[in-house]
C-alpha cells in the first residue's frame, strides 16, 4: 500500500511539472494555425506519455541493463528541463501577480498602461527564454551519452623539492572509476587502455571503484586492464563500489566471496592490492614509500574500511611518501591533519558529477557544493592532492563537460 501510495505522490508531482511546463508551449503557439498547433501540442503529449510507460514499467521488461539506463535518462532530462523551464514562468506569474495587486490597490485612473499591460497575458519572452534553457539543459545531456569513452589525457607536472633526486621524472599514469559494470563497447575501452600504454609509464596506479557491484562486471574487460603494464608495476586500492554494498546479497558469505573474486581478478590482472599496506619503490638506489588505504570518507553516507595508520606504519623513514585513498574527503579530514609527512596523495571517486565546464582557467561542476578537491591538482603548504575524475561512467551514462580521465603524473 505505501509503495502505491508513494508512486503515486511521484507521478502527480511528474504531472504537475509537465503540466506547469506546456503553459510555456501553448503561449508560444497560441497564434500558431490550428492545425500545427494540435500538432505541437499532441508530441509533447506522446513523448511525455512514453516517458511515463518507460519509467513505471520497464522495470518488467526484459531489456539490457544499459539500454534501461538510457531510457531513464532520456526520460529525467526532460524532466529536468521542464523544471528549468517551469522557474521562468514562476518568475512570470510572480511579475504577474505584483502587477494585478498593483491594478488592485492603484486608485482608480492611475493604472499606466504598462502596468495593465503586464498583466493580460503570460510573457512570451520568459516563456521563449525557459523553453530555450530547458532544451539546452536536455540536449546537453543527450550530447554528453556520446561522450563517455571520449578518453582525455591530463599531463600533470608535480615539483617537490623532497623527492630524491632518483625519481625525478618519473612517470605516474593514474586510473581511476573504472565501474566496469556501466560499459558497452569493449572496443573503446580497449583503446583508452592502449592511450594511457601510449605515454609509455614508469608505474601506473588504479585509485578505486573497478566495478559497480559485482566481480561478473569483468567478464570481457579483465584481459583489456590486463594489457595496462609497467616497469615498476600495477598497484590498486579498493574503492567505496568494490565492496558491493549498494547491492542485495543473498547473505553475508555471498558479498565476502564477491569481494575475494574481485581481489583475486586485480591479482591475476598483475595489479598488486595495498588493502591497509604500504610497499617500498626503488629507483636509482633510493627509495619511497607507497601507501595504499581501503575506502575511507569523511561524509557519513560512504564506507570507512580504511586504516591509515596501520599502512602508514613502517614508512617513517621514508623521505617521500604517495598515498593511494580513493575519496579525497579523507585528504582534508585525516592526511593533512595527521600526516604531514604524506606529500603526495592521489584520489578518484568524485566523477566531477560527470557534468560541468572546464575551459583553461575555469572550471565548475556541482560536484563543489559537495566535495571541495573534486577534481585536478589541490596544494596546501608541501602537500599535494590529486584527483582524477574517473575512467568510467555511472549512473548517467555520460558525460557534460567533465570528460573521462587518463592521468599523467610526472614528478620533478
Amino acid at each position: 500500500m505505501f509503495s502505491i501510495f508513494r508512486t503515486g505522490w511521484i507521478l502527480l508531482i511528474l504531472l504537475v511539472i509537465d503540466w506547469y511546463a506546456f503553459q510555456a508551449v501553448r503561449t508560444l503557439t497560441h497564434e500558431w494555425q490550428t492545425r500545427a498547433r494540435l500538432a505541437i501540442y499532441l508530441v509533447y503529449a506522446v513523448f511525455s506519455l512514453a516517458g511515463y510507460v518507460f519509467l513505471f514499467f520497464s522495470g518488467s521488461w526484459h531489456i539490457p541493463a544499459h539500454q534501461r539506463m538510457t531510457g531513464y535518462t532520456i526520460f529525467i532530462g526532460a524532466i529536468l528541463g521542464k523544471l528549468l523551464v517551469d522557474v521562468w514562468l514562476l518568475l512570470d506569474d510572480i511579475r504577474r501577480g505584483i502587477a494585478w495587486l498593483a491594478r488592485l490597490w492603484a486608485p482608480r485612473g492611475e493604472v499606466s498602461d504598462a502596468m495593465r499591460d503586464a498583466t493580460i497575458s503570460r510573457s512570451q519572452f520568459l516563456s521563449a527564454t525557459g523553453l530555450i534553457v530547458g532544451g539546452l539543459l536536455y540536449g546537453s545531456l543527450l550530447y554528453g551519452m556520446s561522450n563517455k569513452y571520449r578518453y582525455r589525457v591530463h599531463h600533470i607536472k608535480i615539483y617537490h623539492p623532497e623527492l630524491p633526486e632518483a625519481f625525478r621524472g618519473l612517470r605516474v599514469v593514474q586510473i581511476s572509476d573504472i565501474h566496469a559494470g556501466s560499459f558497452t563497447r569493449p572496443d573503446r575501452v580497449a583503446r583508452g587502455v592502449a592511450m594511457a600504454m601510449e605515454l609509455k609509464p614508469d608505474i601506473i596506479f588504479f585509485t578505486g571503484d573497478l566495478i559497480n557491484n559485482h566481480h561478473e562486471e569483468m567478464d570481457g574487460y579483465q584481459e583489456i586492464f590486463a594489457r595496462l603494464q609497467a616497469p615498476m608495476g600495477v598497484f590498486a586500492i579498493l574503492g567505496n563500489h568494490d565492496y558491493g554494498d549498494y547491492t542485495h546479497w543473498p547473505s553475508p558469505e555471498a558479498k565476502a566471496a564477491n569481494l575475494a573474486r574481485l581481489k583475486e581478478i586485480e591479482a591475476e590482472m598483475g595489479w598488486q592490492m595495498l588493502n591497509n599496506a604500504h610497499t617500498v619503490l626503488e629507483r636509482g638506489g633510493q627509495q619511497i614509500a607507497l601507501i595504499g588505504v581501503e575506502n575511507w570518507s569523511a561524509l557519513r553516507h560512504f564506507s570507512r574500511y580504511g586504516d591509515l595508520k596501520k599502512a602508514y606504519a613502517g614508512t617513517e623513514s621514508f623521505p617521500f611518501k604517495i598515498l593511494l585513498s580513493h575519496d579525497p574527503t579523507h585528504w582534508d579530514a585525516q592526511v593533512r591533519p595527521e600526516f604531514p609527512d604524506i606529500q603526495l596523495t592521489l584520489s578518484g571517486h568524485t566523477h566531477g558529477f560527470q557534468f560541468g565546464v572546464e575551459i583553461p582557467g575555469f572550471k565548475w561542476s556541482p560536484c563543489e557544493y559537495v566535495y571541495k578537491e573534486w577534481a585536478g591538482l589541490y596544494r596546501e603548504g608541501r602537500q599535494y592532492l590529486y584527483v582524477n575524475r574517473g575512467y568510467g561512467f555511472i549512473g548517467y551514462p555520460g558525460r557534460v563537460g567533465i570528460l573521462p580521465e587518463i592521468t599523467l603524473l610526472e614528478l620533478l
